[in-house]
């Protein structure tokens, strides 16, 4: 027989996106109908090195199901086991190992348990506290659908969404002004919000990191879309990258866990393109336009559902387990699965094909 835990402590890490409330929130009142106590951890671990700990109840929780972002905040650069403390003299950063405090201040707390919600990171940087025998339940997040161990994750079909609207918007400027128009999407180096948002918004391109793109291909392609209808859409990941070329970087962050940032490759594609083919071309970056706002309908259902079952594992007395979805089913794997890992789209996936069965190109010969 399990023993259940007697008061829990909920953080979220990384980056924002839409559903992060709606977990913190069936978290919050599923625990307290359970007789569990609830502990919100401000931004991430950082929170928990510095202290900031306060108590959830229905007070905090009713209202933000249809909120974007996250009422306790996140932070991307706070692993405890390797933590940021300065800078020596010659301006190189100076880390710590921050766990071991970490510990003391949980167990003052009367701390238990633990649900981390986050992308693989956020996993790795839980793996101390599991190992030195924390209760610890993983909840996935991500607009970019690229952790490892679930087919989804909430906050990716609001993305697409968003992304979807704007392919939608852009097209008729495009048409109005006989131009070609790219629109860059996230998703570091996973195709799916451009895979889905540009299949959902008639894009006439999409280019996914996973299938390099030839630009005379693409050049090709507008050339042949232009004449038989005045105007073309692409959609164009962030990751996106020619044949025999690189990804295109915007900035390298040292410090944090995730340091390359990728951005620019849809202006480079449109400027490319105007150069080959002399058709006015425009690019629109949507950035984290994607990652704001309030969550669609789908991915409160799915938060609610990826909360509701992490605090089930936690009251069957399970650790170390990463909520997920497979097959259409709830389940949960290994916290230590997603770590290291991007789940890419495969080219053999249902999408992919289907893309290339309508009149939507990969910057390829095939299409």
């Amino acid at each position: 027989m399990s023993i259940h835990p007697k008061r829990i402590a909920v953080l979220t890490g990384g980056g924002d996106c839409p559903g992060l409330n709606a977990v913190i929130r069936v978290v919050t009142l599923e625990a307290l109908a359970a007789g569990i106590k609830v502990v919100g951890i401000e931004d991430g671990f950082e929170g928990l090195v510095e202290g900031r700990l306060r108590p959830l109840g229905l007070r905090e929780v009713v209202g933000i199901l249809d909120e974007g972002g996250t009422i306790l905040g996140s932070s991307n650069r706070s692993d405890p086991s390797r933590y940021l403390v300065g800078h020596d003299g010659e301006g190189r950063p100076v880390y710590e190992d921050r766990v071991p405090q970490c510990l003391e201040r949980l167990e003052a707390e009367g701390i238990d348990a633990l649900v981390v919600i986050g992308g693989d990171g956020t996993m790795t940087c839980a793996q101390p506290f599991v190992e030195a025998g924390l209760k610890v339940v993983g909840v996935p997040k991500t607009i970019d659908n690229d952790i490892e161990g679930t087919e989804i994750t909430f906050g990716f079909l609001t993305a697409v969404q968003i992304a979807t609207e704007a392919l939608d918007r852009v097209r008729t400027t495009a048409d109005s002004h006989g131009r070609v128009l790219t629109v860059e999407v996230m998703g570091r180096n996973a195709g799916w919000i451009a895979l889905y948002s540009g299949i959902a918004g008639a894009a006439d391109q999409i280019l996914i990191p996973e299938l390099e793109y030839d630009i005379e291909a693409v050049a090709d392609h507008v050339r042949r879309r232009v004449a038989e209808r005045g105007s073309t859409v692409l959609c164009v990941a962030e990751g996106a990258r020619p044949k025999g070329g690189q990804q295109v970087v915007k900035r390298i962050e040292a410090t944090s866990p995730d340091p390359i940032r990728l951005g620019g490759v849809g202006n480079l594609v449109a400027h490319q393109v105007e150069e080959l083919t002399g058709i006015e071309s425009r690019s629109v970056v949507l950035g984290h336009l994607l990652r704001g706002g309030s969550p669609t309908a789908a991915d409160r259902v799915l938060a609610t559902n990826f909360g509701h079952h992490a605090i089930e594992l936690l009251l069957a007395g399970e650790s170390a387990r990463m909520v997920a979805r497979q097959n259409g089913d709830m389940t949960s794997v290994d916290m230590r699965l997603p770590a290291g890992k991007q789940r890419l789209v495969p080219l053999d996936h249902s999408l992919v094909r289907t893309a290339r069965g309508v009149w939507t190109g990969f910057g390829d010969r095939v299409s």
